[in-house]
């Protein structure tokens, strides 16, 4: 868990917003050419030690507004605030000092070494060098890497350690609100999901208020809390929670940029734990290869070789997770596996199903 670094007389304390920060924007348009706004008459309030994700098609005003929160951006018109009070009233050098901020390529200084980057904010707010240091050691920690890795320069890391060197960065100073700019989308899939469920994990211990922008709506409805939908012309089209949004889009764009496969990506709120669970089969036909430490390693039928076993389903996990480890895996049979990764067991696709459809009567209210 982050722990804040002791505030010297230096320390911007006055422009630092107070934990669980709460942002509204109140009719708030920006203009580059006459007629045509960026971002249309936005108000909307952003609740504090939340994730917050702005989602849309490319030139929509999502980048615009969130980096109009820490003056990256000026407003042409409106007024955005922090706990109640105006951006604009300060300097905006020291609002930005007072915000954490991720960018979509880390942004990273090449010449200086992780610790270096890690420690930028706290020396600008001339925080001791060896405080600052201690610092940036438990911040690397904290968001999974080695302290030895603060020796390394940037291009010393692969793309997903630079990211985390970058949310670490953006954490030194505390900060209760953080920005986060398309963070992922830079990475290859894999190691996104891995960043995806570490910033979820950091949120759990850290309860910021934060402010993530994509244009994927699979990300926007894991990680958001709220999830606003901007469409092209700088207009919130909605604003809700993500089970709220793929279930009851609020009109035609809503609908057409979550996709017609919503109904699956809404299974993700709905959980697993009504699909039985059954022994690993053994004998004839499929049969599930273990590892050494009883996890999955494969299928193998009638003693063939083994195949890739498609994705899993770990126990507690929604009924998406289950009806795509049905659907992948080569025996039709998902692998369920418990929280250290042992295989515990295995689901039926048409029992899964039949899970979903009693799940969709519930919600109505049906028999």
């Amino acid at each position: 868990m982050v722990v804040p670094h002791a505030a010297t007389a230096s320390t911007p304390l006055a422009t630092t917003p107070a934990a669980g920060s709460v942002i509204e924007f109140r009719n708030v348009t920006k203009t580059y050419q006459p007629g045509r706004p960026a971002v249309d008459n936005l108000t909307l309030t952003i609740d504090g030690g939340a994730i917050t994700v702005f989602v849309g098609p490319s030139g929509c005003g999502k980048t615009t507004s969130l980096r109009m929160i820490n003056r990256m951006v000026e407003p042409s018109a409106g007024t955005i605030t922090v706990d109640g009070r105006d951006v604009s009233t300060g300097p905006a050098p020291a609002l930005r000092r007072s915000m954490g901020y991720v960018m979509q390529s880390a942004g990273l200084l090449p010449h200086r070494t992780v610790t270096d980057n890690v420690t930028t904010v706290l020396r600008l707010n001339r925080v001791p060098r060896a405080q600052a240091r201690r610092r940036a050691a438990e911040l690397l920690d904290t968001v999974g890497l080695s302290s030895e890795l603060g020796r390394r320069y940037p291009n010393q890391l692969s793309g997903g350690q630079q990211q985390r060197v970058g949310v670490a960065r953006a954490l030194a100073a505390d900060p209760p609100v953080l920005l986060m700019d398309e963070p992922f989308s830079a990475v290859d899939p894999v190691v996104r999901a891995e960043l995806q469920q570490e910033l979820l994990r950091l949120q759990r211990d850290l309860a910021k208020t934060i402010v993530f922008v994509t244009h994927d709506i699979d990300e926007a409805t894991l990680l958001g809390d709220k999830v606003a939908v901007f469409a092209t012309g700088g207009r919130v089209a909605q604003y809700a929670a993500p089970e709220e949004i793929l279930r009851a889009p609020a009109d035609d764009f809503v609908a057409g940029f979550v996709g017609r496969d919503r109904g699956f990506r809404h299974l993700s709120f709905s959980p697993g734990t009504d699909v039985p669970l059954h022994p690993v089969p053994h004998g004839a036909g499929w049969e599930l290869v273990l590892d050494d430490d009883g996890g999955p390693a494969g299928w193998r039928r009638d003693g063939a070789a083994v195949v890739p076993g498609g994705s899993l389903f770990r126990l507690g996990d929604s009924l998406r997770r289950a009806l795509d480890a049905a659907l992948s895996s080569p025996s039709g049979l998902g692998v369920a596996v418990d929280d250290d990764g042992r295989v515990a067991g295995v689901v039926k696709g048409t029992e899964v199903l039949a899970a979903i459809d009693a799940a969709r009567r519930a919600r109505e209210g049906g028999p």
